[in-house]
């Protein structure tokens, strides 16, 4: 499994941004208007690209727009760079605004690729610019070339098993099928890591708890590796011969997005809440939640029970998140399937700056369970 590429595009008004988004994608994904501030919140289209292989294109509002809800949608496109991997910086239309968006990408060490639009015009194309059309659709080939070569050294590492299989393994995956499962399917992480499990040539067997006894004793022999969800870490190892080796879903969602040492490291500040403490928990997604909520009802729950502490628990969920995270305690992230490993790792960058212990819903679970010295990742 690999991360899907996040490209964003920016420039000043007009300069072409959706135009350029659109001959990039092959389609009409973006508005195009001839009057500036058409694109106003940042527009997101997921799609497969030829060389790059799964991207999101990200089109922003121009970086020079005025007036109140102009600074507002500036500031949607700031934060929309924390999940970019590659960024499309249009130039020629504002060179002191240009120059000022340079530094804030280099600034964040996201990769630049540079682009003359409108060359229909007559526009010059200097060294270390591609020249397009839009308009005409020319130079989509071109981008595509450089956007392939922009592309970050580590990019869609770690793998999501990490090495902990090999072909021909056999693998139980422990999925609760309760009121918080999705009804008629699957939860993104336990799809994506059968998907893993499958790329690797290996035997994916899937149970509930319930029927997890029955299932180890239909196997003939002890399973390579269990996979669990994390809210039912304790009743599945009780489950599970002393030699065979567990992880869950979200501890590997942990590893694959985020700083799972860091992570682990985070959760030993568990022990240290005391009363008035506050604490952050952050979903990825936004759903409604049920009544047995893991991030709203059951951490918070298991938190209070384990130190006796009256804590204090604010939760924020999509792309909110606070630039300053002094206030907390402890920050306590989703396992974040729904982000990218750039925009997780920002965050964890964002705390640690701070010195803010930060941990994982499977991270906490474990620890909370007390077995996370002996749950592998």
């Amino acid at each position: 499994m690999i991360d899907r590429l996040n490209i964003i595009v920016l420039g000043a008004c007009n300069s072409g941004k959706s135009s350029l988004i659109n001959l990039i994608a092959g389609q009409k994904v973006s508005l195009v208007a001839d009057h500036a501030g058409t694109t106003t919140d940042p527009v997101r289209k997921v799609m497969e690209m030829p060389v790059l292989g799964p991207v999101m294109l990200v089109d922003t509002a121009g970086f020079d727009d005025s007036g109140v809800l102009g600074e507002e949608r500036v500031s949607l496109t700031e934060k929309a760079l924390e999940a970019s991997d590659i960024a499309i910086l249009l130039v020629g239309e504002n060179p002191p605004a240009e120059s000022h968006w340079l530094k804030i990408l280099e600034e964040r060490k996201i990769p630049v690729v540079k682009v003359v639009n409108k060359t229909d015009t007559g526009r010059d194309v200097p060294a270390g610019c591609i020249g397009v059309s839009a308009i005409k659709g020319e130079g989509r080939s071109a981008i595509l070339e450089a956007l392939s070569r922009a592309l970050p050294a580590d990019f869609g590492e770690p793998d999501l098993l990490r090495g902990l299989v090999k072909a021909g393994d056999n693998v139980v995956l422990v999925m609760p099928q309760d009121p918080q499962a999705p009804k008629g399917r699957l939860i993104l992480p336990q799809v994506q890591t059968i998907r893993a499990l499958l790329d690797k040539g290996c035997n994916a067997v899937c149970t509930t708890p319930d029927r997890l006894p029955g299932t180890l004793r239909a196997l003939s022999s002890i399973p390579d590796l269990v996979i669990t969800d994390s809210q039912v870490f304790r009743q599945v190892k009780d489950s599970l011969p002393e030699e065979c080796r567990l992880t869950s879903f979200s501890v590997l969602m942990a590893a694959f997005k985020g700083d799972i040492d860091y992570f682990a490291e985070s959760a030993a500040a568990i022990s240290n809440l005391k009363d008035g403490d506050r604490i952050l928990i952050a979903e990825a997604c936004t759903h409604a939640p049920q009544t047995e909520d893991i991030g709203r009802v059951k951490i918070p729950a298991l938190l209070r029970k384990k130190t006796g502490a009256n804590l204090e628990i604010d939760i924020v969920s999509g792309k909110d998140f606070p630039d300053d995270l002094t206030p907390y305690a402890l920050v306590i992230h989703c396992g974040g399937c729904m982000f990218n490993r750039r925009l997780v790792l920002s965050r964890v960058s964002r705390a640690r700056a701070q010195h803010i212990p930060m941990t994982n819903y499977g991270i906490t679970l474990a620890h909370l369970s007390g077995l996370l010295p002996s749950i592998i990742w």
